[in-house]
């Protein structure tokens, strides 16, 4: 069994020391009681929830993995799944940051966001089920009508039910243009549809009494293409006007699939012959609704890939630790001992660092993230609300593509640590490789952040967001040019940021010329700003902890991560510096 421990010191640390998070908060609307003790007990509590209850159950659930009964077609998730969800409602997790009105806590995004890597990390299998409730929940605010929230948000938010996202369709999975599932209009509102969703994740299960489905369909008069799209909202059981369930409705899973990881979370075909609907927002308009739930449900994704990295750097650490093999380059360190431990080799310390380095900076980057997130939301300044939206819409395709895409390298040096133990299955090593590949597919493949990034973000949009966020690194390295402390970071970061401003210039107008261009440096670039991205929050972390009151072994810890991110990391932008210059011609027709 693998151990986990909630990294609190480290959460706080981000918080409040790196990002400041007391004072912004408390300075929001509706912030005053969002003090660093409140944030801290909620912190802890989630800590406690997730070592005692969650992740003792991840290995087992993923060896058990989520039971489909064909003649009834309903799923029953693995021992203990049950138990744990009925705690973690009870305890008020399911609406921690929605409004008070339908029944949540009003707490801040970004203490979401730390909570949500948290029970991540015990189980990422189980978090999913909760997790889509939040995407649902998010949409039916932002676009459904007051009935709606009542009747079907309400429930989500008190635990009693669960929500799902049911966009992909087996020929229509990121050209949404190619939808198929028909929505016919019916009496009193209600819409009759019929089609079939799969890798519909927690689309059927029994920990709740019902489920509700949000679907992408097209009207009769839908035009063709993404245009044509309407979204709509699909109990399980049918929701009488008072509240109460009511028949069972037409939409069930057909199958759950069988999949390389995250095997305890039932991922469903789901089949709709025309089950009853009501439409959410507007007709044709769907596409709106399912990005302000895809753009959440990216930021959490990003938040997964920190999860699975944190717990597979505790446990390749403390193997490192212990485990005794041959004897170091320049000596016997353990000469009482019939070998040294691993740590004593470079090349065991390089990996160990590659996962500090990434798990620690990616904290940041998330929280950073969230916290913009709770500026655009509440801030009493309709300036900074605009300006931290534009940061966020920027921010999330690296939150998102980066990071999952870190995550793949953190697991595979952590099972490497282990050697062949770690490729044995009862050590649990190899669960977290399997785990983390999904996480660079779903909610968008790293290819499709790599393209938002670069032709939404900064040719679309004109680079607003990434002006921000250039513009606030420029005026950290300025305000710490003369800092002994920093000396070794602030000139690179200084270097790396006007490089990626010149690169971004330059490729835009490269693209202007050849479309093609966009497609073939995406990804790249993408990889080149999250280097750089991380780089920035390395140096205010050093900063952080220079001007701080943490234990001396934590902030030379600090020091040396960030020591080596610049010094072997942050060189990687080079490589993909030279990809890009290289252009299209360099990737030819494949016949």
């Amino acid at each position: 069994m693998t151990i986990y421990k909630a990294p609190l010191d480290d959460l706080r640390f981000a918080l409040f020391d790196v990002l400041g998070a007391e004072s912004t908060l408390t300075s929001l609307q509706g912030g005053e009681a969002h003090s660093r003790d409140l944030l801290d007990a909620v912190l802890e509590e989630a800590g406690r929830l997730s070592e005692q209850l969650l992740a003792p159950t991840n290995g087992p659930a993923d060896e058990e993995g989520c039971h489909f009964d064909k003649a009834t077609q309903t799923v029953t998730t693995p021992k203990g799944f049950k138990e744990a969800f009925k705690q973690f409602a009870e305890g008020g997790w399911t609406g921690l940051t929605n409004s008070e009105k339908y029944g949540g806590q009003a707490l801040p995004g970004v203490l979401g966001i730390a909570t949500t890597e948290i029970f991540q990390s015990g189980n990422l299998a189980w978090s999913l089920y909760p997790l889509l409730s939040e995407g649902a929940t998010h949409a039916m605010k932002m676009h459904g009508e007051e009935w709606q929230r009542e009747r079907f948000m309400k429930p989500i938010v008190e635990g009693r039910w669960t929500g799902t996202m049911c966009l992909t369709e087996p020929q229509a999975g990121s050209d949404l243009g190619l939808l198929k599932t028909r929505a016919e209009p019916g009496d009193n509102g209600i819409y009759k549809i019929t089609g079939t969703k799969i890798f519909i994740s927690a689309g059927e299960h029994d920990l709740t009494e019902n489920i509700v489905h949000l679907v992408l369909a097209r009207l009769p008069d839908a035009p063709e293409g993404s245009r044509g799209i309407s979204m709509f909202i699909v109990p399980k059981f049918k929701v009488n006007e008072d509240g109460s369930l009511g028949a069972r409705n037409t939409v069930a899973a057909g199958a759950i699939e069988h999949k390389m990881g995250i095997h305890a979370c039932s991922t469903c075909v789901i089949n709709l012959d025309g089950a009853e609907g009501y439409l959410i927002g507007k007709p044709h308009k769907g596409l709106m609704a399912m990005f302000t739930m895809m753009n959440a449900a990216r930021l959490s994704v990003g938040v997964q890939g920190l999860a699975l990295a944190e717990r597979a750097l505790q446990n390749s650490l403390n193997y490192a630790r212990e485990r005794l093999q041959s004897r170091s380059l320049s000596g016997p360190k353990f000469p009482d001992k019939p070998a040294d431990n691993l740590l004593v080799q470079p090349d065991v310390r390089r990996m160990l660092l590659t996962q500090r380095a990434f798990v620690e900076g990616s904290r940041a980057l998330l929280l950073y993230t969230a916290l913009q997130t709770d500026i655009e939301s509440r801030s009493n300044d309709e300036a900074a609300r605009k300006a931290a939206g534009e940061l966020v819409a920027f921010l999330i395709p690296i939150a998102k593509g980066v990071v999952t895409e870190l995550a793949q390298e953190c697991t595979k040096e952590a099972l490497q640590i282990y050697g062949g133990h770690g490729y044995i299955a009862e050590n649990g090593m190899e669960q977290f490789v399997r785990d983390a590949r999904i996480i660079t597919l779903y909610e968008g493949t790293t290819g499709i952040q790599a393209a938002d990034l670069l032709g939404r973000k900064i040719l679309q949009l004109q680079g607003v967001g990434a002006r921000h966020f250039l513009e606030e690194i420029s005026a950290f390295c300025q305000k710490h040019s003369t800092d002994e402390a920093l000396r070794t970071l602030i000139g690179p970061l200084a270097v790396a940021t006007k490089q990626w401003s010149d690169l971004t210039m330059k490729l835009a107008q490269r693209v202007q010329a050849n479309p093609e261009e966009l497609g073939a440096a995406a990804t790249d670039y993408l990889y080149y700003s999250g280097y750089v991205t991380l780089a920035y929050l390395w140096a205010r972390s050093v900063a952080a902890v220079e001007a701080g009151s943490q234990p001396p072994a934590f902030k030379q810890a600090k020091r040396d991560t960030a020591m080596f991110y610049f010094a072997r990391i942050l060189p990687r932008t080079l490589m993909h510096k030279a990809a890009i210059d290289a252009g299209v011609e360099t990737l030819p027709a494949i016949v």
